[in-house]
């Protein structure tokens, strides 16, 4: 009996529902496109968050030979370490989220997905840090303590010293993405073994 076509095993590493390519270059290109969309709108949480959170950095204006001065008021404090700290620690959160909800929602995976989860990230941190600047005390550090009056204590400008946090995003979510697919992704089927089942018993 012949075979119609098309009948046969799938090829292998196909499904049934995309056959041996995948899903179609356009339909990968198009499901990047919305990831790296997602992802980085993401990041205006993170700056609202970052804004928020981040420890404030005391300063003090002073008048010294008739001329504003603004200075640190503890130059031994750490709160400048803190504000890179807090943004790195929410990128962290961050990137480890958004890894879990992209595999969770698209398990084939495919390297179109993966550049658009670093893309994305990248995008976001970037985006969370020019928000929490804009949304902190502001910049105009002269003009704050003229407004606030001499010897008084005002916050410094927002600003992360660390431009190394802004990679923690996309790189937590890559590690986080392909931890994830190497242990509970789809496995493709054994190229060795027979779709058709055990061979029939010989004729009596």
């Amino acid at each position: 009996m012949s075979v119609p076509p098309g009948a046969g095993p799938a090829p292998h590493g196909a499904t049934a529902a995309f056959g041996a390519d995948g899903p179609g270059v356009k339909t990968e290109l198009r499901e990047a496109a919305v990831i790296t969309v997602g992802v980085a709108l993401a990041g205006l949480l993170l700056g609202v968050l970052w804004s928020w959170l981040a420890p404030r950095v005391p300063l003090v204006g002073d008048v010294v030979d008739n001329a504003w001065v603004v200075y640190l008021k503890d130059t031994e404090g750490e709160q400048a370490i803190g504000v890179d700290g807090t943004f790195t620690l929410l990128a962290l959160a961050f990137g480890l989220l958004s890894a879990l909800v992209v595999f969770l929602v698209r398990k084939r995976g495919g390297v179109p997905l993966v550049v658009a989860l670093a893309l994305g990230g990248l995008l976001g941190s970037l985006l969370a840090w020019r928000l929490g600047v804009w949304l902190g005390p502001t910049g105009n550090v002269l003009a704050h303590a003229k407004a606030v009056g001499k010897g008084v204590t005002f916050s410094a400008p927002l600003k992360l010293g660390a431009k190394g946090a802004l990679l923690t995003w996309p790189v937590a979510a890559l590690v986080v993405h392909l931890g994830l697919t190497a242990l509970f992704g789809p496995r493709d089927p054994d190229p060795y073994a027979t779709p058709y089942g055990p061979p029939a018993p010989p004729a009596a």
